[in-house]
Protein backbone atom coordinates (compact mmCIF):
# COMPACT_ATOMS: atom_id res chain seq x y z
CA UNK A 1 0.00 0.00 0.00
CA UNK A 2 1.37 3.61 -0.62
CA UNK A 3 1.13 6.31 1.79
CA UNK A 4 1.49 9.41 0.87
CA UNK A 5 -0.47 11.46 3.18
CA UNK A 6 -0.32 11.15 6.93
CA UNK A 7 -2.48 12.53 9.54
CA UNK A 8 -1.22 12.59 13.34
CA UNK A 9 -3.65 13.56 15.98
CA UNK A 10 -1.86 14.45 19.31
CA UNK A 11 0.02 17.65 19.59
CA UNK A 12 1.96 16.58 23.05
CA UNK A 13 5.43 15.76 23.15
CA UNK A 14 4.75 12.44 21.28
CA UNK A 15 2.43 13.95 18.63
CA UNK A 16 4.67 16.47 17.82
CA UNK A 17 7.95 14.33 17.33
CA UNK A 18 5.97 11.78 14.99
CA UNK A 19 4.78 14.76 13.10
CA UNK A 20 8.57 15.69 13.21
CA UNK A 21 9.68 12.25 12.21
CA UNK A 22 7.04 11.73 9.18
CA UNK A 23 7.76 15.43 7.56
CA UNK A 24 11.45 14.62 8.08
CA UNK A 25 11.36 11.68 6.00
CA UNK A 26 9.53 13.82 3.30
CA UNK A 27 5.80 12.74 3.83
CA UNK A 28 2.56 15.42 3.77
CA UNK A 29 1.57 15.40 7.32
CA UNK A 30 -1.42 16.86 9.00
CA UNK A 31 -1.06 17.49 12.42
CA UNK A 32 -4.38 17.80 14.35
CA UNK A 33 -4.88 19.39 17.82
CA UNK A 34 -7.24 20.31 20.10
CA UNK A 35 -6.89 24.57 19.09
CA UNK A 36 -4.92 26.78 16.98
CA UNK A 37 -2.79 27.92 20.08
CA UNK A 38 -1.26 24.08 20.61
CA UNK A 39 -0.79 23.60 17.06
CA UNK A 40 1.70 26.45 17.26
CA UNK A 41 3.46 25.48 19.96
CA UNK A 42 4.10 22.49 18.21
CA UNK A 43 5.05 23.82 15.18
CA UNK A 44 7.73 25.70 17.24
CA UNK A 45 8.88 22.88 19.44
CA UNK A 46 9.25 20.66 16.02
CA UNK A 47 11.24 24.07 14.46
CA UNK A 48 13.50 24.01 17.43
CA UNK A 49 14.03 20.50 17.16
CA UNK A 50 14.56 20.54 13.83
CA UNK A 51 17.20 23.34 14.52
CA UNK A 52 19.11 21.47 16.74
CA UNK A 53 19.27 18.94 14.21
CA UNK A 54 21.54 21.35 11.56
CA UNK A 55 23.82 22.39 14.29
CA UNK A 56 24.50 18.83 14.83
CA UNK A 57 24.67 18.36 11.13
CA UNK A 58 22.29 15.75 10.81
CA UNK A 59 20.50 17.49 8.68
CA UNK A 60 20.51 20.81 6.40
CA UNK A 61 18.93 23.80 6.38
CA UNK A 62 16.96 23.13 3.34
CA UNK A 63 15.85 19.98 4.98
CA UNK A 64 14.46 21.74 7.75
CA UNK A 65 12.41 24.12 5.44
CA UNK A 66 11.45 21.10 3.43
CA UNK A 67 10.14 19.17 6.34
CA UNK A 68 8.61 22.11 8.12
CA UNK A 69 6.44 23.00 3.98
CA UNK A 70 5.24 19.24 4.43
CA UNK A 71 3.16 19.74 7.65
CA UNK A 72 -0.34 21.46 7.76
CA UNK A 73 -2.19 22.30 10.91
CA UNK A 74 -5.84 21.76 11.74
CA UNK A 75 -8.16 22.02 14.73
CA UNK A 76 -10.96 19.13 13.35
CA UNK A 77 -10.12 15.20 13.00
CA UNK A 78 -12.96 15.64 10.01
CA UNK A 79 -10.86 18.59 7.83
CA UNK A 80 -7.65 16.80 8.81
CA UNK A 81 -8.16 13.10 8.20
CA UNK A 82 -10.32 12.97 4.79
CA UNK A 83 -6.98 12.77 2.63
CA UNK A 84 -5.15 10.78 4.62
CA UNK A 85 -3.26 7.32 3.52
CA UNK A 86 -2.47 6.46 7.31
CA UNK A 87 -3.60 8.70 10.90
CA UNK A 88 -1.41 7.89 13.74
CA UNK A 89 -3.41 8.67 17.36
CA UNK A 90 -1.26 10.34 19.90
CA UNK A 91 -3.58 11.77 22.09
CA UNK A 92 -3.28 10.85 26.22
CA UNK A 93 -3.54 7.42 27.63
CA UNK A 94 -6.93 7.48 28.60
CA UNK A 95 -9.50 5.07 27.01
CA UNK A 96 -12.61 7.21 26.81
CA UNK A 97 -10.43 9.80 25.22
CA UNK A 98 -8.99 7.21 22.24
CA UNK A 99 -12.98 5.88 22.09
CA UNK A 100 -13.82 9.64 20.94
CA UNK A 101 -10.94 10.45 18.64
CA UNK A 102 -11.33 6.77 16.99
CA UNK A 103 -15.00 7.13 16.40
CA UNK A 104 -14.75 10.30 14.57
CA UNK A 105 -11.57 8.72 12.46
CA UNK A 106 -13.26 5.97 11.54
CA UNK A 107 -16.57 8.38 10.09
CA UNK A 108 -14.06 10.86 7.97
CA UNK A 109 -11.38 8.57 7.13
CA UNK A 110 -10.87 7.30 3.44
CA UNK A 111 -12.42 3.49 3.72
CA UNK A 112 -8.70 2.78 2.83
CA UNK A 113 -6.71 4.40 5.87
CA UNK A 114 -4.47 2.76 7.64
CA UNK A 115 -5.46 4.17 11.58
CA UNK A 116 -2.35 3.76 13.75
CA UNK A 117 -2.18 4.01 17.54
CA UNK A 118 0.93 4.94 19.66
CA UNK A 119 -0.88 3.95 22.70
CA UNK A 120 1.68 2.68 25.35
CA UNK A 121 -0.33 0.29 27.19
CA UNK A 122 -3.68 -0.37 25.55
CA UNK A 123 -4.39 -3.51 24.08
CA UNK A 124 -4.91 -2.63 20.34
CA UNK A 125 -7.87 -5.63 19.43
CA UNK A 126 -9.70 -3.39 21.97
CA UNK A 127 -8.67 -0.17 20.65
CA UNK A 128 -9.88 -1.59 17.23
CA UNK A 129 -13.36 -2.31 18.29
CA UNK A 130 -14.22 1.62 18.67
CA UNK A 131 -13.93 1.22 15.05
CA UNK A 132 -15.92 -0.49 12.25
CA UNK A 133 -12.70 -1.53 10.23
CA UNK A 134 -10.63 -3.17 12.92
CA UNK A 135 -8.77 -4.92 10.51
CA UNK A 136 -7.07 -1.33 9.37
CA UNK A 137 -6.32 -0.50 12.90
CA UNK A 138 -3.23 -1.52 14.35
CA UNK A 139 -0.54 -0.62 16.97
CA UNK A 140 2.98 1.91 16.49
CA UNK A 141 4.24 2.57 19.24
CA UNK A 142 7.29 4.94 18.80
CA UNK A 143 9.67 5.75 21.89
CA UNK A 144 10.53 9.17 23.41
CA UNK A 145 11.94 11.56 22.26
CA UNK A 146 10.53 10.55 18.91
CA UNK A 147 13.08 11.88 16.33
CA UNK A 148 16.06 10.38 17.72
CA UNK A 149 15.16 7.18 19.29
CA UNK A 150 15.32 4.39 16.41
CA UNK A 151 12.23 1.34 18.05
CA UNK A 152 9.00 1.30 16.85
CA UNK A 153 6.78 -1.14 18.95
CA UNK A 154 4.50 -2.77 15.71
CA UNK A 155 1.41 -4.64 17.85
CA UNK A 156 -0.99 -6.42 15.73
CA UNK A 157 -4.90 -6.68 17.11
CA UNK A 158 -6.95 -9.71 16.65
CA UNK A 159 -8.15 -8.24 13.73
CA UNK A 160 -5.71 -6.50 12.24
CA UNK A 161 -5.00 -7.49 8.55
CA UNK A 162 -1.50 -8.74 7.07
CA UNK A 163 -1.72 -5.75 4.79
CA UNK A 164 -2.13 -3.27 7.64
CA UNK A 165 0.66 -5.30 10.08
CA UNK A 166 3.39 -5.55 6.16
CA UNK A 167 2.34 -1.77 5.68
CA UNK A 168 3.40 -0.33 9.00
CA UNK A 169 6.46 -2.22 9.24
CA UNK A 170 7.64 -0.91 5.81
CA UNK A 171 6.15 2.71 6.51
CA UNK A 172 8.51 2.42 9.98
CA UNK A 173 11.87 1.70 7.97
CA UNK A 174 11.03 4.41 5.53
CA UNK A 175 11.22 6.81 8.27
CA UNK A 176 14.68 5.14 9.63
CA UNK A 177 13.61 3.04 12.08
CA UNK A 178 13.60 -0.39 12.98
CA UNK A 179 9.80 -2.40 13.47
CA UNK A 180 9.89 -4.72 16.55
CA UNK A 181 6.40 -7.13 15.99
CA UNK A 182 4.97 -7.83 19.75
CA UNK A 183 2.03 -9.69 20.68
CA UNK A 184 -1.04 -7.53 21.98
CA UNK A 185 -0.96 -7.63 25.91
CA UNK A 186 -1.47 -4.83 28.19
CA UNK A 187 1.89 -2.75 28.08
CA UNK A 188 3.68 -4.87 25.04
CA UNK A 189 7.12 -5.31 25.71
CA UNK A 190 8.59 -2.14 26.38
CA UNK A 191 6.05 -0.42 29.02
CA UNK A 192 5.56 -4.32 30.97
CA UNK A 193 8.70 -4.18 31.63
CA UNK A 194 10.55 -0.70 32.09
CA UNK A 195 7.11 0.89 34.36
CA UNK A 196 7.61 -2.13 36.88
CA UNK A 197 11.34 -1.35 37.45
CA UNK A 198 10.39 2.79 37.37
CA UNK A 199 7.81 1.75 39.79
CA UNK A 200 10.44 0.18 42.26
CA UNK A 201 12.63 2.87 42.12
CA UNK A 202 10.06 5.11 42.88
CA UNK A 203 9.05 2.61 45.87
CA UNK A 204 12.56 2.34 47.36
CA UNK A 205 12.84 6.21 47.27
CA UNK A 206 9.22 6.20 49.27
CA UNK A 207 10.72 3.79 51.56
CA UNK A 208 13.91 5.28 52.60
CA UNK A 209 16.25 2.86 51.02
CA UNK A 210 17.97 5.93 48.83
CA UNK A 211 18.11 9.30 47.69
CA UNK A 212 16.97 10.02 44.05
CA UNK A 213 20.86 10.91 42.81
CA UNK A 214 21.58 7.68 44.64
CA UNK A 215 18.91 5.68 43.34
CA UNK A 216 19.66 6.64 39.80
CA UNK A 217 23.72 6.67 40.22
CA UNK A 218 23.38 2.78 41.21
CA UNK A 219 21.11 1.99 37.75
CA UNK A 220 23.44 4.34 35.68
CA UNK A 221 26.77 2.82 36.97
CA UNK A 222 25.88 -0.42 38.05
CA UNK A 223 24.01 -1.77 35.47
CA UNK A 224 25.02 0.47 32.79
CA UNK A 225 21.71 2.59 32.06
CA UNK A 226 22.55 5.54 30.24
CA UNK A 227 19.63 7.69 32.47
CA UNK A 228 18.01 6.72 36.03
CA UNK A 229 14.89 5.47 36.46
CA UNK A 230 13.41 8.30 38.41
CA UNK A 231 15.09 10.62 35.85
CA UNK A 232 13.32 8.91 32.44
CA UNK A 233 10.50 8.77 35.16
CA UNK A 234 10.34 12.71 34.61
CA UNK A 235 11.36 12.51 30.89
CA UNK A 236 8.07 10.22 30.63
CA UNK A 237 6.08 12.45 32.34
CA UNK A 238 4.97 11.30 36.20
CA UNK A 239 1.40 11.78 34.59
CA UNK A 240 2.18 9.12 32.16
CA UNK A 241 3.82 6.59 34.09
CA UNK A 242 0.83 6.58 36.48
CA UNK A 243 -1.96 6.11 33.91
CA UNK A 244 0.07 3.20 32.28
CA UNK A 245 0.44 1.23 35.83
CA UNK A 246 -3.30 1.49 36.15
CA UNK A 247 -3.78 -0.12 33.10
CA UNK A 248 -1.49 -2.64 33.79
CA UNK A 249 -3.06 -3.00 37.17
CA UNK A 250 -6.54 -2.96 35.54
CA UNK A 251 -5.99 -5.50 33.16
CA UNK A 252 -3.39 -8.06 34.86
CA UNK A 253 -5.35 -7.21 37.77
CA UNK A 254 -1.90 -7.68 39.34
CA UNK A 255 -0.83 -5.57 42.83
CA UNK A 256 2.97 -5.81 41.47
CA UNK A 257 1.69 -3.22 38.56
CA UNK A 258 -0.41 -0.74 41.35
CA UNK A 259 1.36 2.43 40.94
CA UNK A 260 3.74 3.72 44.29
CA UNK A 261 1.91 6.20 46.02
CA UNK A 262 4.51 8.92 46.25
CA UNK A 263 4.02 8.41 42.42
CA UNK A 264 0.26 9.30 42.41
CA UNK A 265 0.73 11.97 44.98
CA UNK A 266 3.15 13.24 42.09
CA UNK A 267 1.16 13.30 39.33
CA UNK A 268 -1.60 14.73 41.47
CA UNK A 269 0.13 17.14 42.58
CA UNK A 270 1.23 18.51 38.99
CA UNK A 271 4.84 18.24 39.21
CA UNK A 272 4.94 15.85 36.40
CA UNK A 273 8.82 16.13 35.45
CA UNK A 274 10.42 17.93 32.28
CA UNK A 275 7.43 18.73 30.86
CA UNK A 276 6.14 20.97 34.12
CA UNK A 277 9.70 22.13 35.40
CA UNK A 278 9.74 19.80 38.12
CA UNK A 279 9.46 16.43 39.30
CA UNK A 280 12.19 13.93 41.18
CA UNK A 281 14.33 16.68 39.93
CA UNK A 282 13.88 20.32 38.98
CA UNK A 283 13.87 21.72 35.18
CA UNK A 284 12.43 25.25 35.74
CA UNK A 285 16.09 27.01 35.15
CA UNK A 286 17.42 24.49 33.43
CA UNK A 287 18.82 22.24 35.91
CA UNK A 288 18.26 19.01 37.16
CA UNK A 289 18.03 19.56 41.25
CA UNK A 290 16.51 17.88 43.69
CA UNK A 291 12.82 18.91 44.02
CA UNK A 292 10.49 16.01 45.93
CA UNK A 293 8.79 17.87 48.43
CA UNK A 294 9.06 16.44 52.20
CA UNK A 295 5.32 16.44 52.45
CA UNK A 296 5.65 13.85 49.25
CA UNK A 297 7.89 11.51 51.68
CA UNK A 298 5.10 11.20 54.47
Amino acid sequence: MKINQVAVIGTGTMGNGIVHSFALAGFKVSMIGVSDQLNQEALLKIQANLSRQVKKNLISENGMQTALNNISAFTAIKDGTQQADLIVEAVPEDEDVKRKVFQQIDQYAPVHAIIASNTSSLPITRIGAFTNRSENVVGMHFMNPVPLMPLVEVIRGFNTSDTTNEAIKEITIQLGKTPVEVNDYPGFVANRILMPMINEAIYALFEGVAGVQQIDAVMKLGMAHPMGPLQLADFIGLDVCNSILNVLYQDFKNPKYAPCPLLQKMAQSGNLGVKSGKGFYDYSSGGKDLVVASYFLK
